[in-house]
């Protein structure tokens, strides 16, 4: 037997096409492309052709071919219909965040792909960067100390777009929070631990569109670490450097262009055994810090071949779904918070 996933691809046209088929299910060693749909016949049929797949004509014909697991890159009003689906057919799914557009929606899914006895994982790519890992063993050992603050950035510009989902709440569920901000917080989230509570405001302060153009997160921690996450739709591309600083007791970790979807950014740390006793003059010296290389990893790549894995070996996958819940949790408390203008406990 072929020791391979055979994967199924819903929602062809979009991340599918530009990242997660070319980059991670064409080249992993573990993983075999089989069927693809989408609702635009014409970019499926595309789609197919390009990637050697069979172009399905509809859902109901993609669950029936010849498919292991399916990757679902669909807007996110129709994650619930689709996982379930996906789940009722005994297919293994691997859904783009969010999971669903409530909690109610993501808790569903959940329970129906346990009562089915299929995978469910969420599309948290960035946590498979190499230098993200890197620095998550630095702390993990101990070697950032007491975590004490965090910053995550990621912002773009996306414009006022006919049909683009992601800018009406209503087949996106939100906007620069939801679609960018999820992805932050959830790194934050891996290197600090579970979320206390938020604090979060909203706003739309350039492009017109329903979904919030502009967000900023507070960020309190159970083990009392505090963070800050910005992320924008109204930031041109090259302006917004994604910054990742993860400061403790005995230094820092500072990053630039490791969040988003690229294999590899620039990541120092600036490590201390022993702070020292206090400095009225507050002095810093000139050293250059750790630089933090390791061999870059394409991350759809490695999140297809972490869930194909998964699948061959009937396991969780490393994105479950308690991560997949819990970041459903975190962003309702982020617009309830920007909504009522209080902190909430997540």
């Amino acid at each position: 037997m072929e020791n391979k996933t055979k994967w199924g691809v819903i929602g062809s046209g979009g991340i599918a096409r530009r990242r997660t088929i070319p980059e991670g299910i064409i080249p992993a060693e573990n993983a075999k492309l089989g069927s693809v749909y989408d609702i635009d016949a014409e970019a499926n049929d595309s789609v197919a052709k390009e990637f050697d797949a069979n172009a399905s004509q509809s859902l109901e014909d993609l669950l029936k071919s010849d498919i292991d697991a399916v990757y679902v890159a669909s807007p996110a009003n129709m994650h619930l219909e689709q996982v379930i689906a996906c789940a009722k057919a005994k297919k293994h799914v691997l859904c783009e965040k969010p999971l669903g557009m409530t909690i109610a929606e993501a808790e569903k899914m959940i329970a129906v792909c346990k009562e089915e006895g299929v995978i469910l994982g969420t599309g948290f790519m960035m946590r498979f960067l190499s230098q993200h890992q890197a620095a998550l063993k630095l702390i993990q050992d101990g070697k950032l100390g007491k975590p004490v603050y965090g910053r995550a950035q990621l912002s773009c510009w996306y414009p006022p777009m006919e049909g683009a989902w992601r800018q009406s709440p209503e087949t996106g569920g939100g906007g620069s929070l939801m679609d960018m901000g999820s992805h932050c917080i959830d790194l934050l989230e891996m290197f600090f631990g579970e979320l206390k509570s938020v604090s979060c405001f909203i706003n739309n302060n350039v492009h017109s569109y329903e979904s919030e153009d502009s967000a900023v997160v507070s960020l309190m921690f159970k083990n009392g670490a505090m963070a800050t996450v910005d992320t924008y739709f109204c930031i041109p591309d090259n302006s917004s450097k994604n910054i990742l600083e993860l400061y403790g007791s005995k230094g820092s970790i500072l990053a630039k262009g490791t969040i988003g979807q690229g294999a590899a950014g620039e990541m120092t740390a600036y490590l201390e055994e022993d702070a020292g006793e206090y400095n009225a003059e507050q002095a810093r010296n000139a050293a250059e810090g750790l630089s933090i290389n390791p061999t870059p990893v394409n991350t759809y790549l490695a999140e297809i071949e972490e869930f194909s894995s998964a699948v061959l070996e009937n396991r969780e996958p490393k994105n479950n779904l308690e991560i997949s819940l819990q970041s459903q949790k975190v962003l309702a408390a982020c617009y309830e918070s920007a909504k009522t203008g209080k902190v909430v406990e997540v």
